[in-house]
């Protein structure tokens, strides 16, 4: 792949006097997925499975919507809308297991609390849909971050429709947990490469071209 800058940008860009929010949006995106993903995969078996709560909110949550903020700031509304949304999306998950499922849990109505992930995972699906669409004008490593974030939400979507009272996670939700871990490298890697290229070193790491340019 080519050595392209790996910022998070729609096609036409302005000068901006801030540095790029993208490697930070990516990092605190790649963290909370990744636990949380390393949860469904059945990796966290010895532990509570709760690690990622906290960082729902704060990480993935908070800092990803600053950095759509800062997005906002540089006058990319493709990065604004992806980094704002998706540090929403942590959030609510952040207050929906707070206020909702674990009630729904204690009183034993597990099939309840997965349908609600299930219908959650779909509806941002199809944001994440046009979003990919969308992707296709930035870079490669881009949109392999909302390529596989899309098959996360689609099978995990399916998983917890068909989860029924299971509290344990069934085969399917393993299946969404490794693509969700495999979605979080692919972030981390397209944070790391915003880091390293924008540091204007001789170290470089590869992002790839747009798939549709001018």
């Amino acid at each position: 792949m080519a050595d392209v800058a790996p910022t998070v940008q729609a096609p036409a860009t302005v000068s901006s006097s801030i540095a790029d929010p993208a490697p930070l949006g990516l990092a605190g995106f790649a963290l909370t997925t990744f636990l949380l993903s390393a949860k469904n995969a059945n990796w966290m078996s010895h532990s509570s499975g709760l690690t990622f709560l906290g960082y729902a909110f704060a990480y993935g949550g908070i800092v990803q919507l600053l950095a759509g903020m800062w997005e906002f700031r540089n006058r990319n509304v493709f990065g604004a809308t992806a980094f704002a949304t998706y540090g929403g999306f942590w959030i609510g998950v952040y207050f929906y297991i707070k206020d909702v499922g674990g009630g729904l849990l204690a009183k034993g109505a597990v099939a309840d609390f997965n349908h609600d992930l299930g219908w959650i995972l779909l509806a941002f699906a199809v944001f994440n849909t046009y979003m990919l669409i969308a992707s296709i004008q930035v870079n490669m490593a881009v949109f392999l971050v909302f390529l596989t974030l899309e098959l996360t939400e689609i099978v995990g979507a399916i998983a917890n429709f068909n989860a029924g009272a299971h509290a344990d996670p069934t085969g399917m939700v393993k299946v969404a947990g490794y693509i969700g871990i495999l979605t979080a490298a692919v972030a981390w890697y397209t944070s790391a490469a915003g880091v390293v290229n924008g540091m204007g070193s001789r170290l470089r790491l590869p992002v790839g071209r747009p798939m549709l340019s001018d």
